[in-house]
């Protein structure tokens, strides 16, 4: 038998999880990778495969609240830096930010936090010297930092300066601020249930939405929760799940749902009886549709095609719903990595890709039928602004103004047009993570 003698050390527990973590932050930092190509998929992290589920949430969380709370954390190491960050060693970049994190906003005991981030530092050749800066640093953040972090809890830091201008000048500056505010809060669960939420909601420990979504808070792996493997529901915002409601009676209908990938609305629109053609021009996409609906017990036709260049049938459909590509600052809460990866230059590439695609939805629709245009978006250009110009030149079209009745009287999501608009901040909880909405834009027209 060979010895046992010399059997390798294993590894500090938790520290698997901070270099992954520290990994998927310098991604995105450094790299811009977004955090759904380095989770999920051909391109997520090789060491993804050997983490326990409960270290694969913590490091999901390390890296959530860094991206989150990311202008706040840079206020408060530059306080504790002479020098700045060394830019030279994203590791040691990264093991500033996840141990400060870690001490400010996470229940990870302070001696911890700064322990691990100095063990990250010391096992990468470039940042190993700058363990005793690490060690110091987050030494002073357990002492210092939560003062640090209160005086400037006012200022929004945690967007970047482009996007709060954009909000400030459309929403109001009290507006952005609470959205900014809303942002900062790790959010819930939401679930679209095919039938009886109130039980669903009672058997996840959860609470019924106005709107009939589901609410909760995850403890572990979604695929674990009762009612994933029998299909009885779907992952999907509470904002979200909204458009596709925006048709009416479907049954029966021929629907068509562009950019529909990974096929919550898909689904919403199947549930409801509707003849489903899912549209969206990535392969790998498509094929998480498929095995959505499979898991679902759904059925829709799949199509992988660029909508703007589909032919579609020639009898046309009675209905179309866009799910526009847009810059997705109205998904930031949950997908915070969006705030830092886009750019102002990004919504005229994107408005230019809408036009087509409204053009293209315009041509598909038979006499009578209902498009409902939408993006996860909060920018006007892909919203207010792309409806106003479709209108202005497609005299075909009418708006048909959506009533509070529609969204369960949330009066305050509809817009003097009659269109749909939730905010972050909308939906609020006296427990911020159990409150608030992404941010959606939704208008409904028919072709007369």
């Amino acid at each position: 038998m060979p010895s046992q003698r010399f059997a390798p050390p294993s590894e500090v527990p938790g520290l698997a999880a901070r270099r992954i973590a520290a990994d998927i932050v310098d991604g995105v930092l450094h790299k811009h990778r977004t955090l759904d190509d380095q989770l999920d998929g051909s391109g997520a992290h090789p060491g993804l495969k050997t983490l326990a589920d409960r270290d694969r949430a913590l490091m999901r969380r390390l890296v959530a609240t860094v991206l989150r709370r990311l202008g706040t954390l840079g206020h408060v190491l530059s306080r504790l830096l002479d020098k700045g960050i060394p830019s030279e060693a994203p590791r040691a970049q990264s093991a500033l930010l996840i141990g400060a994190a870690q001490i400010l906003w996470m229940d990870v005991p302070d001696h911890a936090a700064v322990d691990l981030s100095v063990r990250l530092v010391q096992s990468d050749r470039r940042a190993a010297r700058y363990a005793g800066l690490v060690n110091a640093v987050l030494r002073r953040c357990a002492r210092e930092g939560k003062a640090l972090v209160d005086e400037v809890a006012n200022q929004s830091l945690d967007l970047p300066p482009w996007l709060l201008a954009r909000w400030s000048a459309h929403y109001g500056e009290a507006t952005a601020r609470d959205m900014a505010l809303a942002l900062g809060h790790e959010p819930s669960l939401d679930l679209t249930v095919k039938s009886d939420a109130a039980q669903w909601a009672s058997r996840l420990h959860g609470e019924t939405l106005p709107t009939g979504t589901v609410r909760m808070l995850l403890h572990g792996s979604v695929t674990v929760l009762p009612g994933f493997a029998e299909g009885q529901w779907w992952v999907q915002d509470a904002a979200a799940a909204l458009p596709a409601r925006l048709f009416g009676d479907i049954k029966g209908k021929a629907v068509a749902d562009l950019c529909a990938a990974p096929g919550g609305k898909t689904a919403q629109l199947a549930q409801a009886g509707a003849h489903v053609t899912a549209i969206d021009r990535s392969p790998a996409r498509v094929a998480r549709l498929r095995e959505n609906l499979t898991r679902l017990s759904l059925q829709a036709e799949t199509v992988v095609a660029d909508a703007v260049e589909w032919a579609g049938p020639t009898e046309g459909f009675d209905g179309i719903l866009i799910d526009a590509p847009c810059t997705s600052t109205g998904t930031i809460r949950r997908h915070p990595d969006v705030a830092w990866l886009r750019q102002e230059s990004d919504v005229a590439a994107l408005t230019a890709l809408q036009r087509r695609l409204l053009k293209k939805s315009v041509s598909l629709l038979k006499p009578g039928g209902t498009l409902v245009y939408c993006t996860c978006s909060l920018e006007p250009e892909e919203g207010e602004q792309a409806i106003a110009a479709l209108l202005a030149t497609e005299g075909g079209l009418r708006r048909v103004p959506i009533e509070a009745s529609e969204v369960s009287g949330l009066s305050e999501i509809i817009t003097t047009e009659g269109d749909l608009r939730t905010l972050p901040s909308h939906l609020p909880n006296a427990d911020p993570k159990l409150g608030g909405l992404d941010g959606f834009y939704a208008a409904r027209l028919v072709k007369s």
